[in-house]
């Protein structure tokens, strides 16, 4: 009997260490994120599973280009995905589906055009313009009551797609 109690107090050490280890983990170090529509396709697939590295902006800033998951700023509650177009202190505008930092038109991220102009508006400091690839079809800075998304609530980079397949995210 007591070797029974014995290895159930073992094996009840190891769970309770590995469910504090994945808690620690998924709160501090990475997360993973479910795609629920398909703002971003061609890059990311409605349906897949990516993960989010929550230590990429530790130590570097965002950079143009880079897709984040972040809290949506309209509600400050629900997870978005989304690809930087904008920086702080930027002037962003969009004529005639190309986009314009600071009158000079940038090299897109995908062949979706968009048929709306936008802006022009200010990016203000430790702010960030998002922008869905698939842009025809995108709820993103362009339409949002708050226009920009504060660092702080950006969770993180999305590096990879796990689910259904595996790629990796640029």
């Amino acid at each position: 009997m007591r070797r029974i109690i014995r290895g159930f107090y073992e094996w009840s050490k190891l769970i309770l260490f590995a469910v504090a280890a994945a808690f620690f983990i998924k709160n501090t170090v990475a997360a993973s994120a479910f795609v629920p529509t398909g703002s971003m396709e061609q890059t990311v697939e409605i349906g897949s599973r990516i993960m989010i590295n929550r230590l990429a902006y530790l130590c570097e800033s965002p950079q143009r280009g880079d897709i984040v998951s972040f809290y949506y700023p309209d509600d400050g509650k629900t997870l978005y995905l989304k690809r930087i177009i904008g920086l702080p202190g930027e002037v962003i505008e969009g004529v005639d589906g190309r986009v314009y930092i600071d009158g000079n038109v940038i090299s897109d991220y995908t062949d979706n055009p968009f048929y709306e102009d936008f802006g022009p508006y200010n990016i203000p400091e430790n702010c960030y313009f998002m922008m869905g690839d698939n842009r025809s079809n995108s709820w993103d800075s362009r339409y949002w009551k708050n226009r920009f998304v504060a660092f702080e609530d950006i969770i993180g980079k999305a590096e990879f797609a796990y689910y259904p397949e595996i790629k990796v995210l640029r």
